[in-house]
Parts: structure tokens; C-alpha cells; sequence
């Protein structure tokens, strides 16, 4: 009996002698936006987003108030955005400098 185990990064590989084997090359998939129009568009790369802000991982991490690792596991593709900070790096790719004023900005005490 063979025994497979799927991978976070969406790699299946089989088990064998305590080593794995991968049975396919991994094809990782664009995270797509949805527009209102209802037409699906691929996402730029986080990397990219990140790089024409000009900021380290660090610097972007904590300006999107995410950890480090988020930022990183994104970008070498082990996890991919989701729900909110899709939606987030969406806004980011068409309008860096706003996303980034309204995220600094805190919030008036009440």
C-alpha cells in the first residue's frame, strides 16, 4: 500500500523508508482578486508589492501589522494570502501610499 501525504505547500509526495518523494512538481497557483465586475485577476507577488514600496520584509511586515514570518512564508510561497489581507494587497497594488497613511494613522481615543 502506498502512503502519500500532502504537503502545506500543496505538494503531494509518497512516503518510503522514512524519506519522501515527491510524485508531482508542485504548480503554484496566482492568488487571484475578484474585481466587482465579478472578472478574476491575478494578484501581483507579494515580493513585488514589497519591493515597489521599497521596504524590507521587516519594514512591510510591520506596516500590514503581520509578523515577519507571514510576510516571508508568502513570499516563498509556503502559504498564500487570504479573506482580509488578500483583499489588503489588492488595495496595496493599486494604491500603496494610501493603504500605507490610513494603516499608520492611529485611531483617536474615544
Amino acid at each position: 500500500m502506498r502512503r502519500l501525504r500532502l504537503k502545506a505547500d500543496g505538494r503531494i509526495v509518497e512516503l518510503r523508508d522514512g524519506q519522501e518523494f515527491p510524485l508531482a512538481p508542485a504548480i503554484p497557483e496566482a492568488p487571484v482578486a475578484v474585481a466587482a465586475s465579478g472578472d478574476a485577476t491575478p494578484l501581483p507577488a507579494v515580493r513585488d508589492l514589497r519591493r515597489r514600496a521599497q521596504l524590507t520584509q521587516l519594514e512591510f511586515a510591520a506596516r500590514l501589522g503581520v509578523p515577519v514570518e507571514t510576510i516571508r512564508n508568502w513570499e516563498q510561497g509556503k502559504r498564500v494570502p487570504r479573506g482580509p489581507a488578500r483583499a489588503l494587497l489588492a488595495v496595496i497594488a493599486h494604491s500603496p501610499e494610501t493603504v500605507f497613511a490610513a494603516l499608520a494613522t492611529e485611531p483617536a481615543p474615544a
